[in-house]
């Protein structure tokens, strides 16, 4: 899969948990507090990273919820690219590029 499409598929998704919140809590969630989920699951990614490397104890599939996590970060930062109008994609392409040029 190619990151437009990552991307497209993406903001569907979120179009859907916007219907769930609508229908639940009478509005949709902010971008900060997509920012907000997505800084409580990269904290996620830290505590099974350190169960990954023995280093913390968690219940569960370790691996299964780290591969599920770790995906589900992505889909976050894509969200937050959309929502504040950022082209994810030439903002990884920018970054990526500076880094190599930096890093030379």
């Amino acid at each position: 899969m190619n990151i437009n499409e990552a991307t497209q598929r993406s903001a569907q998704i979120r179009a859907l948990y916007h219907q769930l919140e609508r229908k639940h809590h009478g509005k949709e969630w902010t971008v900060e507090e997509d920012a907000l989920a997505f800084l409580t699951d990269a904290g996620l990614v830290g505590r099974l990273t350190m169960s990954q490397q023995g280093r913390w104890l968690a219940q569960g599939d370790t691996a299964a919820e780290l591969e599920h996590k770790l995906g589900e970060c992505a889909w976050w930062l894509m969200v937050l690219a959309e929502r504040m109008n950022i082209d994810f994609d030439a903002a990884l392409d920018t970054f990526l590029s500076k880094t190599e040029k930096l890093l030379g």
